[in-house]
This record gives C-alpha cells, sequence and structure tokens, in this order.
C-alpha cells in the first residue's frame, strides 16, 4: 500500500469501500484535535445517506467559503471601478483555471490517498527543499487572513463606528468563536453559521446588482468580448492577477486535496473523483455569480470614480449612488464574508502544516497562530501609514497569492501524472496535465512581468 497523507491519531479502523475492499481512510474533521482522524464509514443506506450528503455539503461549503472573501472584494471593486466591465473575462478565466486545478486536487486526494502538502514533503525529502515550499504556503494563508483581518475591521468601522486600529485587535476574538464551534456538540452548529453568512454575502450583492441597473449587453461583452488593450495598462495586468490569486488561491488546493479524502469507501474511488468534482465546481460557480456580482456593483455604481482608494469609499459612494440601503448592505455582506472564510482558512493551515512538517495541531492553535501572524501586518501598517493605504495592502495580499501560485500548481501537476502517487491506471490525462502546466505557465510568466514593472525598472503599478 502506498504511503497515506494521514497524520496526526492512526488509529487504523476499517470499512467497506462501495467496491466491497476493506480500506483505511483519513478525513479531515474539526471535531478532533488533530485535524486528519481515521474514521470508518457505514454502509449506505437511509440515515447514513443523509449523513453521506451532509460530507458532500459540508466539503462544497468549505470550499466555497474561501472563494468569497475581502481579497475578493478588493480586487473586484477596483476592476469595476477603473475598468468597468472588462476584467470579467478575467473572472471568468480564473474561475475556469480554478475548476481545473481543483478536479488535479480531487485527482491526488481520492486516487493518491494523499494531500498535495504531504505528497510534496514525501517527494521533496531535503529540508532545503520542502521547507522553502512550506513557507511559501505559509505566507500564502497568513496573505488571505490578512485580507480577512482587514475586511473585517472595515466593516466594524461601517457598521459601529470601531476605529480600525481597534476592529484589527477586535478580529483576533474570532478563535474564541472556533473554541466554541467545535465544543462538545462538534462543528455542525459552526457550519450553520457560516452558511447563513455565505447566503447573507450572496444575498446582499444579488441586491446590490438590482440597484445597481447595470448594462447588461457591456456585461456580455467585458465577459466574452473584452477590449484587449486595457491589458496593456500595467496596473490591469495587476489587478488581474490580484484576481486570479483571489479566486484560485493556493491554499484551497492544499484544502480540496485533504477534505476531499472524506469520501474513500464511499463509493468506487472513479465515481468518488466525478462527484467531488462536480462539488468543488458547483462551489467555484457560486463564487463565481457573487465575484462578478462585486466587480459589476462597482462598474455600474463606481465607475464615475475612477479608482477605489478604500473600501470605506466604496461603501460611500454606493450608498450615494444607490441609496443609503446600499452601503449598509456592502458593510453586513463584507463582514459576513471575512468571518466565512476563516474555517478554510484554518483547515487549510491545519493540512499544509501537518502535511509538511508531520505533526499534529489542534484548530484553535492553528488559528491563533495564523491570525496573530496576519494582524502584526496589518497593526504596522495602519498605524505607520494610516488607513488610506489599507486598500494597498489588501491588493497586494491578493497579488502574493498569484505569485505563490505556480509552487502550488507544479507538484499538484507532477504528481497527478506520477503512477508512484496515484497508480498506473489512474494517471490524469496528457491534456489536462498539458493544460495545468499551460497554467502554471503562464501565471510565471505574468507574476515574473509584473515584479519586473514593480520592481526592476522602478515603475509603478499601483
Amino acid at each position: 500500500m502506498r504511503e497515506r497523507g494521514c497524520l496526526g491519531k492512526r488509529t487504523a479502523l476499517r470499512h467497506r469501500r462501495a467496491d466491497g475492499k476493506s480500506r483505511r481512510s483519513c478525513y479531515p474533521s474539526l471535531d478532533q484535535a488533530s485535524l486528519f482522524q481515521c474514521k470508518s464509514f457505514p454502509a449506505e443506506n437511509g440515515r447514513e445517506s443523509t449523513a453521506r450528503l451532509k460530507q458532500v455539503e459540508t466539503s462544497l461549503l468549505k470550499i466555497h467559503r474561501g472563494y468569497v472573501d475581502p481579497g475578493n472584494w478588493a480586487t473586484g471593486l477596483e476592476a469595476g471601478a477603473k475598468y468597468k466591465y472588462e476584467l470579467l473575462s478575467i473572472i471568468l478565466l480564473a474561475n475556469l483555471m480554478a475548476m481545473v486545478l481543483q478536479h488535479l486536487a480531487v485527482r491526488l486526494g481520492i486516487l493518491g490517498e494523499i494531500d498535495l502538502a504531504a505528497a510534496t514533503r514525501k517527494h521533496l525529502k531535503s529540508p532545503w527543499v520542502w521547507v522553502p515550499m512550506w513557507l511559501l504556503a505559509e505566507v500564502a494563508i497568513i496573505a488571505c487572513d490578512l485580507a480577512e483581518v482587514i475586511g473585517g475591521a472595515i466593516a466594524l468601522k461601517l457598521l459601529f463606528g470601531v476605529p480600525v486600529v481597534l476592529g484589527i485587535l477586535i478580529t483576533v476574538l474570532d478563535v474564541l468563536v472556533f473554541l466554541s464551534g467545535i465544543g462538545s456538540r462538534g462543528f455542525r452548529p459552526l457550519e450553520l453559521v457560516i452558511v447563513v453568512l455565505v447566503a447573507i454575502v450572496g444575498g446582499c450583492f444579488g441586491i446590490e446588482v438590482w440597484l445597481a441597473k447595470p448594462e447588461y449587453p457591456s456585461i456580455f461583452r467585458g465577459m466574452f468580448l473584452p477590449d484587449l488593450s486595457v491589458f496593456q495598462e500595467q496596473h490591469a495586468l495587476f489587478v488581474s492577477l490580484g484576481i486570479i490569486g483571489a479566486t484560485v488561491m493556493p491554499h484551497n488546493l492544499y484544502l480540496h486535496s485533504g477534505i476531499v479524502q472524506h469520501r474513500l469507501g464511499m463509493e468506487p474511488p472513479r465515481e468518488a473523483v466525478k462527484l467531488a468534482t462536480w462539488d468543488s465546481s458547483i462551489a467555484l460557480f457560486l463564487a463565481f455569480l457573487v465575484n462578478a456580482s462585486i466587480l459589476i456593483t462597482a462598474a455600474a455604481g463606481l465607475s464615475s470614480v475612477n479608482s477605489i482608494t478604500s473600501l470605506e469609499d466604496a461603501a460611500s459612494l454606493l450608498g450615494k449612488a444607490l441609496g443609503p440601503g446600499a452601503a449598509i448592505l456592502f458593510a453586513l455582506a463584507l463582514l459576513a464574508s471575512g468571518q466565512s472564510s476563516t474555517i478554510s482558512g484554518t483547515l487549510a493551515g491545519q493540512i499544509v502544516f501537518e502535511g509538511f512538517v508531520r505533526l499534529p495541531i489542534s484548530p484553535w492553535k492553528r488559528r491563533l497562530i495564523t491570525r496573530t501572524l496576519a494582524v502584526a501586518p496589518a497593526l504596522f501598517v495602519v498605524m505607520l501609514y494610516g488607513e488610506q493605504k489599507v486598500n494597498e495592502m489588501l491588493l497586494w495580499s491578493q497579488a502574493v497569492l498569484s505569485v505563490q501560485l505556480p509552487f502550488a500548481i507544479i507538484p499538484l501537476v507532477i504528481f497527478t501524472a506520477d503512477q508512484s502517487f496515484v497508480g498506473e491506471d489512474n494517471l490524469a490525462p496528457k491534456a489536462l496535465t498539458v493544460v495545468g502546466w499551460t497554467i502554471a505557465l503562464v501565471l510565471i510568466a505574468l507574476n515574473m512581468w509584473m515584479l519586473i514593472m514593480q520592481f526592476g525598472f522602478g515603475v509603478e503599478v499601483m
């Protein structure tokens, strides 16, 4: 049997696979002190089928939450305000990229029975190689959490007048929410709260789009027939890469390859891959609707200002353009999006840490570490440069995700085409591998060009 991606406690329980063979399975659960626990799956009947549906629902929501966070807001609002509907094509392209890469993550998790972090550690045996890979993955998680910190702080200021510095400190308290959510009653109560938060985000922006009365022919052109000349601008490239980073998000590849393993034993492996791919694709489609709504709202209501200097300004301008209710909806959705991304960030952090370092870590410790590392730079920038720099920090946090993406994509493409990981009969189709390599190489080229423009010749992209 191949080396498994099951870390932490290794209670070797057996269960029957859908094809009749006995097999051990590991999947992440916040109900436990460590992320990975080996558990048994019952045969499918009435109540067990319902339990299975809940597992699938939970998987979908964890992924979806990660794709709708304040980082998407910053890039979407900036794109809509400055370029109207032209960068809708980038949101569409980024979602298609994410669907391909999430499918590869599914293949690795189910067919290889190992998550991306554990596979990378297994393949890269030298600490001089795997330690930098681990640190890069951690930086991406912290960058995403930084966006949640800033978004939550700004939302608190918009709703209650709380200063941004105090709001940043208040966001640390979500660790306590985590602790209460994973107590004796398990993860389900917290999961229900997150469902409500995600619904609030989608509902708020659905109403915002309706209030904005956008130009639907322009939406179609921006989505499918964009003006390519806009991409000659350095800032457009910067925002586009931010959109890709905020949409694909490298830590979600680690996350999905881990949590998808709960399907082991539920159905035959190929069927499990198919169903899990549908799960993630539906989640990405829902996220696409929300993220496109953010850009469309900005394009219709904020295009006259040319560029967004802060999320506060965006809320104020939306209130003036669409009515005071729009500003309140904006703030509520911003707060909900930041909080709803908390779970996926913590799960991804656990998978990355346990996979690379091979040591178990409890959810609240992981959450506290990540949030502390995210709060520090946020406080530093706000106290040193003022609140007007917050939006720049949000945009840069998403650009960091884009820069880190190839370091997650390339190993993923390699492992899914390597029979030592997935077996000779489960190799990814060559066309899929080519698409994966193309995505990685294009991102490398664009990121290098962006960095050269920013740092190589002193040319500003902000």
